[in-house]
Parts: structure tokens; C-alpha cells; sequence
């Protein structure tokens, strides 16, 4: 969430006409048990109850990149249960700042560093989506974990964003820079884990990686975005989690 959202309940009545088309193509194919509605509008779904294959998964692959076991066994439970259900999908490190991009078959397609909530917590203030910015306490912004469906938007400005939780107002975009003092670009390149946590509860990313790896994943598709706990469990948001343990 930045000062460009700061219309959320507008942005929000022009996301519900998308969301409900996403909903229907995911009725259509049969995943109607999976998902839930609220007034009448998708509802982020963290927690949906999803079996997972006895069979033993092969590890999907990192590459090169650093990632922490809870992102690695997440990435490995999410094709071994087929919970993305053939779409892209974006795991977001909180504890690492970190996030990872995927195509539908778990194979990386890139990963950044990003820009996070300044406030720790893993839950968002009910109606902080339509709150003015001025108004949202430091402790309020925060990146709320879970599992939501996410598609690409535009803003009041006509910028591309990915929207992530319409409800709450959080989106992950190209890092916003009209502010020079908070030196958003410097942090992003920063090695220290506190220089991340600076915005209000989207998830800010380096413009290039938005252009080059965000936008073209979703590009005439969903996908599911999974933020990852920093204060609760990971059975406590997702779940149908089950872990196994990833060996590199």
C-alpha cells in the first residue's frame, strides 16, 4: 500500500468485476469446494483444505538462490498437493524479505528481494483497506500472510500492479520512489533485513524484476500468491500444510 492506493474502496470495486470472472474460469474447472466468497467476492484463501500425494515429491529446485526451509518445504508441498492448481505462483519470505516466483510446474522463474510492511504481524486491521494512509498506526503496517489468488490490475494512474488481498489494499508493484528520503531503491539493495520494512503493506519489488519476471508470469492468468508467516505457525495459515524435509 502506498500514496497511489490510497483510493483503495475505488480500486476495489474495479478488482470484484475481475475477481469474479477469475472465480467462475475456477468453478468451470471444478474447484468450486476450494474456494470461499464473501459478500459476494472472492475471499483470499489461506487455510484451504487441500490432500496431499503419499507418494513422496521430487524437491522443486531453488537453483542458485537462497531460500529458508519453511520457503523451500512450502514450494515442495504446493506441486506435490497441486494446491496452485496449474497456475504461476509467488512465494513471499517475510523473515528473508525475500520473493520467489514460480511457473505452474514449480520450475523458478526468478527471485528479488523486496519491500515490506513496517509493522510485524501477520494479520491485516479489519477495514485498513479503506482507511486514509495518514490514519494507519506504524504498528498497522503490516503484510498479511496466507494464500490469495492474485491477477494484474491497474491503479487510478492506469500503472500495472499484481493484486494481491483487495480487501486489505495490498498489492505487490514496481518499488515506489516519489518519497527520495525513504530511499526505497537503496533499501532494497541493502544487505540488512531491517532496511525492508518500510511500507504500509504492499510488497514492493525492483521495477525490472516486476517488468521482466512479475508481469509476464501473470500475463492472461492468475495465480496464487503465499505470504509466509513471521509470528504464526505455518499450520496456523496454511492449514493442509505438511512438511517434509528438504535436503539440497
Amino acid at each position: 500500500m502506498s500514496a497511489a492506493y490510497s483510493a483503495a474502496p475505488v480500486l476495489k470495486q474495479l478488482w470484484r468485476g475481475r475477481a469474479k470472472r477469475i472465480l467462475l474460469v475456477l468453478l468451470a474447472l471444478g474447484f468450486g469446494t476450494q474456494l470461499a466468497m464473501a459478500s459476494g467476492d472472492i475471499a483470499p484463501l489461506s487455510g484451504a483444505a487441500l490432500s496431499v500425494p503419499s507418494a513422496q515429491p521430487a524437491h522443486v529446485s531453488f537453483g542458485l538462490e537462497k531460500a529458508s526451509q519453511d520457503a523451500r518445504n512450502l514450494a515442495d508441498w504446493i506441486t506435490a498437493s497441486n494446491d496452485n492448481y496449474g497456475m504461476p505462483f509467488v512465494i513471499v519470505d517475510k523473515k528473508q524479505a525475500k520473493v520467489f516466483v514460480f511457473h505452474p510446474d514449480g520450475q523458478l522463474r526468478g527471485a528479488s528481494s523486496v519491500l515490506l510492511g513496517l509493522g510485524r504481524g501477520d494479520a491485516s486491521v479489519p477495514g485498513i483497506g479503506e482507511r486514509k494512509l495518514s490514519s494507519i498506526r506504524p504498528d498497522e503496517r503490516t503484510t498479511p500472510a496466507g494464500r490469495f489468488v492474485a491477477a494484474l490490475a491497474r491503479d487510478l494512474r492506469g500503472a500495472e500492479i499484481l493484486w494481491v488481498d483487495y480487501d486489505s489494499a495490498i498489492a505487490m508493484h514496481p518499488v515506489v520512489t516519489t518519497n527520495a528520503k525513504e530511499r526505497r531503491t537503496q533499501r532494497l539493495a541493502s544487505a540488512s533485513l531491517l532496511d525492508k520494512r518500510i511500507t504500509y503493506g504492499c510488497i514492493n519489488v525492483p521495477a525490472y524484476f516486476y517488468k521482466n519476471v512479475v508481469s509476464p508470469t501473470f500475463k492472461g492468468t492468475s495465480g496464487i500468491v503465499y505470504v509466509l508467516p513471521e509470528s504464526r505457525s505455518m499450520q496456523q495459515v496454511f492449514i493442509s500444510y505438511v512438511s517434509a524435509p528438504h535436503t539440497q
